[in-house]
């Protein structure tokens, strides 16, 4: 209630671009003075190996550099998927580029893959390792830098998996951001092929996944699930931001351009589950996210399939309680 009420009061006021800054600013400082203090979790599972706390993690998009992965545990996530992150730095694209649409609690981005860098990330991420053993597990989210073209691109996936697979827990190719122009059209299985090869050339034994764009045709979905059977990835991660406006009420900043989150993306991300689930085996790993709000909607996600879910913007509005609300028993 406090925060919902400060969200409505102090934060509406805010770009909000900023007001992430100032949080996640907020939330370092209390992390290195103690204050978000993550204790060990009694129950763990295990999924592509790997022992997680529990199965709610912070989608990629809110740490793109990896510097609030101990805050956000402490806050109650189990898995942390920061990026994404290209092989150059890059500032992304100009401001404005995030926008609140607190009647359809969503959120609209065209940030366009502003990072550090592979090479930067991974330095800091392997620092991070050294001095702390109580993490959670840490995903990669990597992509192509905007100015390399579709013909290299599986050479910047490549790079960016050399210089991050060694600090991660696990790495997820992001082809599906609406945001960087041209970067949805490396879901065609013929661009897609190659690059989920280069991947694996330099992934080692680190678990790779797929995340897909929820605005493909079901026949695309299916090439795309097909693909990730053959080249036998640990799993997909559905889906990503959406293009489309519909269902949504009308607001300001409803007509900004770039991928949409938030409740309005739930049904597609759910449809897109129960198909995957049917035609990859049991043994891949299926991540859901896309609109989840609250307990029942978690719950529904695992009993349809989902391995693990993740969250952004219902962290957003729901405040720093949500990811411990989901997952308590």
């Amino acid at each position: 209630m406090i925060y919902r009420f400060l969200f409505k009061v102090f934060f509406v006021r805010l770009d909000p671009e900023f007001a992430h800054e100032l949080v996640a600013g907020a939330m370092k400082i209390a992390a290195a003075l103690g204050i978000l203090r993550a204790k060990k979790a009694a129950k763990t599972s295990t999924v592509m190996g790997l022992e997680f706390e529990n199965s709610i993690g912070m989608a990629a998009g809110f740490d793109k550099n990896g510097t609030l992965i101990r805050p956000l545990h402490a806050l109650g996530f189990g898995h942390v998927e920061i990026g994404t992150v290209t092989p150059v730095g890059q500032q992304g694209n100009p401001k404005p580029r995030l926008f609140r649409l607190p009647k359809n609690l969503s959120l609209i981005n065209r940030m366009g893959f502003n990072n550090d860098g592979a090479e930067a990330v991974a330095s800091r991420v392997g620092e991070l390792r050294a001095k702390h053993k109580n993490l959670p597990i840490i995903g990669i989210n990597i992509g192509k830098n905007k100015t390399t073209s579709e013909q290299d691109a599986a050479s910047d996936y490549q790079t960016a998996t050399r210089l991050l697979a060694p600090v991660a827990d696990y790495l997820v190719i992001n082809v599906s951001s609406p945001n960087t122009q041209g970067l949805r059209d490396l879901q065609r299985v013929a661009a897609l092929r190659p690059i989920l090869e280069a991947v694996q050339t330099e992934s080692g034994e680190k678990p790779v996944l797929l995340k897909i764009a929820p605005d493909l045709a079901t026949e695309e979905v299916v090439e795309i699930l097909q693909l990730a059977v053959e080249l036998k990835l640990a799993g997909l991660v559905l889906s990503n931001t959406t293009i489309s406006r519909e269902g949504l009420v009308d607001e300001a900043n409803i007509d900004q351009t770039g991928g949409l989150s938030g409740p309005p993306l739930a049904a597609r991300a759910l449809d897109t589950l129960v198909m995957a689930r049917k035609v990859v085996p049991e043994s891949m790993v299926l991540i859901s996210v896309g609109g989840l709000t609250d307990t029942a909607d978690f719950n529904q996600r695992i009993s349809l399939g989902a391995d693990l879910v993740q969250g952004y913007t219902g962290f957003v509005y729901a405040g720093p309680l949500w990811a411990r609300r989901l997952t308590r028993s």
